[in-house]
């Protein structure tokens, strides 16, 4: 599912674009998740570590073990300090997780899941790192559109250059990227108890530069594709997109942003 274009390496560029929206939905899907306080946990394709991090606070866990593939991303999240909890960032392929077998309680990914090559792979992996009884979860943007902040990208950079349609979000990862595809991803791999939840957040820029801006570091699909164009075809983005998104009173502008998490439990 993983394309040219799925660029991560830088993460302040990535924590300006998406992982500020990414920690307000992993508030959600920890609550949601309502594992019990002292657990062993582990957080696949951790990224930043802004998963982790609600983790740690909200699910009040004993350990975290974060894996990513991307260096620069576990340098970032090893930045980070942790005092109720014992966290080890290591640098992995979710494919072929550098953990043991049943050893953790719970098993979490966030954002993650549609840019790995085998999807169905990933989660077997999980299963595997889990105890019998454990609890498997993850969660993903709805990519049919309800990602407002993205699927307007999308929809002028196709006017300005119609070779976007091949690689927008919304049309690769539409089907992945919704609850029955999820479940049967979770049913298939053996988990009982399966369950998907929609999680809405609001996605408030202060103005449009706040918006913009992000989509100029290169990390994700979009901002990735952005920078591949030159100056003038970036410019004609940039204004549609002005154009489109109409700003609020005092300047900042509203979109909402929809991800589907889905849980399941390892059977005992």
């Amino acid at each position: 599912m993983s394309g040219r274009y799925d660029v991560f390496a830088v993460a302040p560029a990535y924590e300006a674009y998406i992982g500020r929206w990414s920690r307000l939905v992993a508030c959600e899907f920890v609550r949601w998740l309502a594992v019990p306080a002292r657990r062993r946990w582990l957080d696949v394709g951790c990224g930043t570590g802004a998963l982790t991090e609600v983790v740690v606070e909200a699910g009040e866990a004993r350990s975290v073990v974060g894996v990513d593939a991307s260096a620069g991303f576990v340098q970032h999240a090893r930045a980070r300090t942790f005092e109720t909890a014992e966290v080890q960032f290591l640098q992995g392929d979710a494919l072929a997780l550098p953990v043991g077998s049943v050893d953790f309680d719970a098993v979490v990914s966030g954002l993650a899941l549609n840019f790995v090559p085998e999807p169905a792979r990933m989660v077997a992996e999980m299963v595997r790192a889990a105890r019998p009884g454990g609890t498997i979860a993850l969660y993903v943007w709805d990519m049919s559109g309800a990602v407002e902040l993205i699927a307007r990208f999308w929809e002028v950079a196709t006017v300005a250059d119609p070779s976007a349609a091949a690689l927008a979000e919304p049309g690769r990862f539409r089907e992945l990227c919704a609850p029955e595809s999820l479940e049967a991803l979770f049913t298939e791999a053996g988990l009982s108890d399966v369950v998907s939840q929609a999680i809405d957040v609001p996605t408030v820029f202060r103005d449009f530069d706040d918006y913009w801006t992000p989509f100029l570091g290169g990390q994700g699909p979009a901002p990735a594709f952005l920078a591949s164009l030159p100056e003038a075809r970036q410019d004609a983005i940039r204004e549609g997109l002005r154009t489109r998104l109409a700003p609020n009173p005092d300047g900042s502008i509203r979109l909402n942003a929809r991800a589907w998490a889905v849980r399941g439990t390892k059977p005992g």
